[in-house]
């Protein structure tokens, strides 16, 4: 997939990458991904499929999903042993 320089698309992109502290590469391959699974052709279609990844992020961001937070729960010891952590 050649990449998508649309400035509203970039827009979306960024905010959903500022939502889950992601660089915007990233939320742009997460983007990108949903667009060739919906196989999507035009870019109010792409504008579309990053409005709704925007949207589920921000829905899971207000129930506490978001990266951050899921990163903490993985990073945290069991049992009181610091040298183990729950995920490698």
């Amino acid at each position: 997939m050649y990449p998508i320089n649309d400035r509203e698309f970039l827009k979306i992109c960024a905010d959903i990458a500022r939502l889950m502290s992601i660089s915007i590469a990233s939320a742009k391959k997460k983007v990108e991904i949903e667009i060739t699974n919906k196989s999507c052709k035009t870019i109010v279609e792409k504008r579309k499929v990053a409005q709704e990844v925007y949207e589920i992020c921000k829905k899971d961001c207000n129930r506490d999903l978001n990266s951050i937070k899921l990163f903490d729960d993985l990073m945290q010891s069991l049992d009181g042993n610091d040298n183990f952590l729950v995920e490698d």
